[in-house]
């Protein structure tokens, strides 16, 4: 690991919540959620861009924010309407970037802010402070180094042994504190967060984080001044835990009423096997909640509608799907 590893403490409330986040994420099906609703994936998506750029100041309404998601005119400024085209096209490439490179990084800001910058994408030189009303809220790192912190950051994020939930909200806080772009940079650590758990956690895609973070907006001002005076992300870990698990809490709520038809396992199947040749023992890894003699009726009902090619017998039993 870089000696420049981010400053902070495992505590014993960070190690119970990253436990209960795990839980709660070994409970949701997202299986369900992935087959079987766009609707809540769309809704979702709707709120964290409105909620991500509510934060920073943009007008638009949930409503307007849906029209522009399904290309109508919206009335509204222009600088808030590019603003909100900006991330949905981010949203829609969340698959592609790479979470742990920089270049894909920037290409993500490039997207955000194109159009709203004059250098999008473009790590700052210059030396800038934030400033909150008539105060100085935050002096960053100089411009000159900013490029190797950045590096650092990235560094610690591939490198390093912590669980993934407690490095994306390290790296979340940390970017804030480095602000490397003159623009854009909440957006970017609600953002970069997302992209980070969701290699690993395909909900977070569509898990409304930022939602979650509109509705606690002081509370987060204030943990991130709070870790700026005492030189470590600690705190702001302890409080993304706990929004992370409040919000898996309420999805988990939804998803467990739901269950799945045979059609809709041998769906989601298909995706995950491709034409790879598995076993019923491969469906059952794949469908931990149904029984050994539930996955022979799914498999057979596929033999006899000719989704799957069946071959071998008995325990050499295999399968691929056409």
């Amino acid at each position: 690991m870089s000696k420049n590893k981010p400053p902070y403490e495992i505590t014993k409330e960070i190690l119970s919540l990253v436990s209960q986040v795990a839980e709660k994420l070994g409970e949701i099906n997202a299986e369900y959620l992935i087959r079987k609703a766009p609707e809540l994936r769309k809704k979702n998506r709707i709120k964290t861009i409105q909620s991500s750029l509510e934060i920073e100041g943009n007008t638009l309404s949930v409503e307007q924010v849906a029209a522009i998601f399904e290309k109508k005119r919206v009335v509204g400024p222009k600088k808030d309407i590019i603003e909100v085209e900006n991330a949905i096209k981010v949203y829609e490439e969340l698959e592609s970037y790479k979470s742990t490179s920089l270049r894909s990084f920037c290409n993500a800001h490039k997207t955000l802010l194109s159009g709203l910058l004059n250098n999008p994408g473009v790590i700052r030189s210059k030396n800038v402070g934030i400033i909150k009303g008539n105060k100085i809220a935050h002096i960053p790192p100089d411009g000159s180094i900013v490029k190797g912190l950045l590096k650092d950051l990235f560094f610690y994020l591939k490198a390093d042994k912590e669980p993934l939930l407690t490095k994306s909200c390290v790296f979340h806080y940390e970017l804030e504190f480095i602000h490397p772009f003159l623009d854009g940079n909440g957006r970017m650590g609600r953002l970069w967060q997302t992209v980070i758990l969701n290699e690993k956690y395909p909900i977070f895609s569509f898990l409304p984080i930022e939602t979650v973070i509109k509705k606690r907006q002081r509370e987060y001002y204030k943990i991130l001044s709070l870790c700026d005076n005492t030189g470590q992300s600690t705190k702001f870990i302890e409080f993304m835990l706990e929004i992370i698990r409040d919000e898996l809490v309420n999805i988990s709520g939804i998803t467990q009423k739901k269950s799945l038809t045979n059609r809709d396992r041998l769906d989601i199947a298909k995706k995950i096997f491709s034409n790879k040749i598995f076993s019923r023992k491969d469906y059952l890894i794949e469908f931990k909640d149904i029984s050994a003699p539930t996955a022979s009726r799914d498999l057979k009902f596929a033999v006899e509608h000719k989704m799957v090619i069946k071959k071998g017998d008995k325990r050499n039993t295999c399968y691929s799907f056409k």
